[in-house]
């Protein structure tokens, strides 16, 4: 208990902003905020309020108008909050005029997860992909941050390369990005031939959304210990480890989870990460079936499996969680009350996701219907296997 309250007396207090546009409902706002504040309490904050704006598109010059930021001014001052968070990615320009204003830090959401990845870097090939990642935004936006330091330091959004004046040379921030590249490679070219040595094992790849439960499923087939835990990005080193189910030996990889509005720089530095998504045989899709919008998810890992060409792979959709999906049951009579209620896996193989190719609904946590998982994966992987190996598929 004590642990606890000294945890909430050292997380930084923030407000979130976003905006209700022609392109974003507000129901969408709304969620979006809700993820932008799971990402600011995995970085450590605390999420004090949600404000949000209806207008056609983004303010150029302050991202929200006058009203709505002198709102968050009072609100912030009154409260004595000094970190304010906005959903979208702001422009340099923007950045400047909203500190001037708010006089406060302010982190967009690419700046947020890119804190989040810098924290949770592990391994060498990692840590180089977030540094350079975070390189590559701070390059323009130079300006702003010169003096962003000058007042603020330390705290979320500080890791890594915003803490010391002299890396914020344009100069010297080209360099590094150049070395950082350079250095990416070299991993890049070893992590290929690691690939490359494995022979010719049948290789099956987790993909997903962030936080849907990938580790833990890694967990139950490998019987590894993968660090897994309720917040999101607890992955984002690659693990691969062999699986034997009966008599077939393959190869399952974990990879970092995808996001939506996830920052571009992210996203071209993790592309070597996402080689074992590329050269994977099978593609396991783990879906979190008790999220309200799952639907988008599914929709968003698809997006960047199309953009890294991995799209048309065999991939098994694995609904995950079902012992935290419930719905609102209700007799025909009135005065009965609304109960929750899960669905039984009959009722799920009856639902239009059962449709939708390969696809097995389980519990990951409590291992509920994990032999027809096992079932469903044994059987795609020794079609590839016997394929492969023709000369000893008898033996399957």
């Amino acid at each position: 208990m004590g642990e606890h309250l000294t945890q909430e007396l050292t997380q930084e207090k923030a407000v979130l902003v976003g905006l209700i546009t022609n392109d974003q409902s507000e129901d969408q706002a709304k969620e979006y905020l809700e993820e932008l504040d799971f990402l600011a309490h995995t970085a450590g904050a605390i999420a004090i309020k949600h404000f949000t704006q209806k207008l056609p598109y983004a303010n150029p010059k302050t991202f929200i108008g006058k009203g709505k930021l002198d709102d968050i001014k009072s609100f912030i001052t009154e409260h004595e909050i000094g970190l304010v968070i906005f959903d979208d990615e702001l422009g340099p320009s923007q950045l400047r005029n909203l500190e001037r204003a708010l006089e406060c830090k302010i982190l967009d959401r690419s700046n947020l997860i890119l804190d989040i990845f810098a924290s949770r870097a592990r391994t060498a090939h990692s840590r180089t992909q977030v540094e350079l990642a975070q390189y590559q935004y701070l390059l323009p936006r130079l300006t702003r941050m010169w003096t962003h330091l000058e007042r603020q330091k330390g705290g979320i959004g500080m890791r890594g390369p915003g803490e010391t004046q002299i890396e914020t040379d344009r100069r010297i921030i080209q360099q590094k990005i150049a070395l950082l590249k350079s250095k990416l490679e070299k991993i890049d070219k070893q992590k290929s031939i690691q690939r490359g040595n494995r022979g010719a094992l049948v290789r099956v790849a987790l993909v997903g959304y962030t936080n849907v439960g990938k580790s833990t499923l890694m967990n139950r087939v490998s019987k590894s210990e993968v660090f897994a835990e309720n917040k999101l990005f607890a992955t984002l080193d690659t693990t691969v480890r062999k699986v034997v189910i009966d008599n077939l030996p393959f190869l399952l990889s974990d990879t970092v989870g995808f996001i939506r509005k996830l920052p571009h720089q992210l996203v071209e530095s993790f592309k070597s990460t996402l080689e074992e998504v590329r050269e994977a045989d099978i593609l396991l899709h783990v879906v979190d079936i008790s999220h309200p919008n799952f639907e988008e998810q599914i929709e968003i890992v698809n997006k960047t499996l199309d953009e890294i060409d991995a799209s048309e792979k065999p991939t098994i959709m694995v609904f995950n969680k079902v012992d935290a999906f419930s719905y609102d049951k209700k007799e025909e009579d009135d005065l009965t009350p609304v109960s929750k209620q899960n669905i039984s896996l009959e009722e799920w193989k009856k639902t239009w996701m059962a449709k939708t190719g390969h696809s097995i609904f389980i519990s990951a946590l409590h291992k509920q219907n994990f032999d027809g998982f096992r079932d469903l994966l044994y059987t795609m992987a020794k079609d590839i296997h016997a394929k492969r190996f023709p000369y000893n598929s008898f033996l399957y």
